[in-house]
């Protein structure tokens, strides 16, 4: 098996349970176009209002996205926050061991966005382990109870307050023989002692071990930490460098990152430890669920705020098939991403057999209609329907990789129909484009694109350009 592209458990498998500090993510966003007259900030006309369950309801959400059974333990308070975010969970199918408290409000953080960049952000939160909030006693009995029917225990810390006692989940859950994975908060690791795993970031990690000047120190001090702290692994995240995995008697393993877009990292630390949880849980061997994380961080920080993985994202990330080429699906979930950050996507279709100057320029005009170019290429058994047995010259593969190499395409994918008529009604671009002597209301599935409020536009082929052309040459030439 290829280690890079370890086979997806069945995740229906595993049983998580999440103990950590649960809250809201509240966003409003509009345009902004003007400053405020009564102080130099911006003026957001708020157009549009979401709420998300964030933090450790954001881990559970991500577990039971890869269809994990989730039991949620955490602190709430008595109010409008709190009902939302049990009719979310609940609606997700999480279990709920929520602790109200008359002390202290939900945790929320309003975040105001325009043009998809945050403005502001406002934190509506108390500390919950000061006297007199949370009865530590009712949390841990909570956890011991979700411990009984779980694989793994994970302990969501934001510092918040409800992980005031790590050491003592971590021994119920050893007690078990249940492994502990920790999202670590602070500066004192000491707290987390004897869990299995811990997935701290690089600024997380140089606040407990000190500045490190490059990936040896980095590797040198997190062992030592790891050692230190009787961890059978330590996971450090590195952002575009991708992850770090220490273990015992072995290597290194150090995975780069599979992101190709990144718009937002919030919520990405949340994603790689539900992924590895789930994976675990599953029956995963450690290497394998990392790998499977990092293929799921590279997915998450392509969307906005904090959001999910399916087992569908996760399988298209390891398993792409031909070098550049997207399988449907995938094209589909790339293709929503653009839709929700404003992107206008042109699309065009053809055999495009012997890559010459002439489609070069083609493609490049058509990239200049929008902000991201898709191109449907024909398949191996649809171009000799099309051309004859004796074509193509170059298989699917290399044409697809070919064209993913063109900096003006964002974007392969291949049909097996005579035209792309149907795929071109489930991408829906914005712009549709098609070279030489068409009319519009001859363009395969421009009926549908006009239809969804979409455009059509036939461009001119450049002149002395084909490749039917250029085999004839080749052919005359002794």
């Amino acid at each position: 098996m290829n280690p890079a592209a370890p086979p997806l458990p069945d995740f229906r498998r595993a049983r998580v349970l999440v103990v950590g500090d649960v809250m809201l993510d509240r966003y409003w966003s509009g345009p902004t176009q003007r400053i405020s007259p009564e102080a130099p900030v911006p003026v957001v006309q708020v157009r549009g209002e979401e709420a998300r369950p964030g933090g450790a309801a954001n881990v559970a959400l991500n577990l039971r996205a890869l269809g994990c059974e989730v039991h949620l333990v955490g602190v709430v308070g008595r109010d409008e926050a709190a009902a939302q975010l049990r009719q979310r969970l609940e609606a997700a199918g999480v279990a709920l061991s929520l602790i109200e408290t008359g002390r202290a409000p939900t945790i929320t953080k309003l975040r105001v966005l325009s043009r998809h960049h945050q403005v502001l952000r406002l934190d509506f939160e108390q500390r919950l382990d000061a006297p007199g909030v949370v009865d530590p006693a009712a949390l841990l009995a909570a956890a011991a109870r979700g411990l009984e029917q779980a694989d793994v225990l994970l302990l969501s810390d934001y510092g918040k307050g409800t992980l005031a006692d790590p050491p003592a989940l971590i021994a119920a859950a050893r007690q078990r023989g249940c492994p502990v994975l920790i999202d670590p908060k602070g500066s004192d690791y000491q707290r987390y002692a004897g869990a299995t795993l811990l997935t701290p970031n690089v600024p997380e990690l140089e606040a407990v071990v000190g500045a490190c000047a490059d990936e040896a120190e980095l590797v040198s001090r997190g062992e030592a930490l790891r050692r230190q702290l009787g961890l059978a692994a330590l996971l450090v995240t590195r952002s575009e460098k991708g992850m770090s995995l220490l273990r015992e008697a072995q290597p290194p393993l150090h995975l780069p990152t599979l992101a190709r877009e990144v718009y937002d990292v919030t919520g990405a630390g949340d994603t790689v430890i539900a992924t590895l949880a789930a994976a675990l849980a599953a029956g995963s061997p450690l290497e394998q669920a990392v790998w499977l994380a990092n293929a799921a961080a590279g997915v998450v920080v392509g969307k906005v705020g904090t959001a999910t993985v399916s087992p569908a994202e996760l399988a298209a990330t390891l398993q792409p098939g031909p070098s550049g080429l997207m399988d449907e699906p995938a094209l589909l979930s790339w293709r929503e991403r653009q839709r929700h950050h404003g992107r206008r996507v042109v699309m065009t279709n053809g055999c495009f057999d012997l890559l010459h100057v002439g489609h070069l320029r083609y493609l490049q005009a058509a990239r200049a209609l929008g902000d991201a170019l898709v191109v449907a290429l024909n398949d191996d058994a649809s171009v000799r329907r099309l051309k004859g047995e004796s074509r193509p010259l170059n298989p699917l593969a290399a044409r697809a990789e070919l064209l993913a190499g063109l900096a003006c395409v964002d974007a392969v994918v291949a049909f097996a129909e005579d035209t792309p008529a149907r795929l071109i009604a489930a991408v829906l671009p914005d712009v549709l484009v098609k070279g030489g002597d068409y009319t519009v209301a001859q363009i395969a599935g421009g009926e549908a694109v006009r239809a969804a409020g979409g455009e059509v536009r036939v461009l001119d082929f450049h002149p002395g350009h084909s490749t039917t052309a250029l085999i004839e040459r080749a052919r005359a030439r002794p």
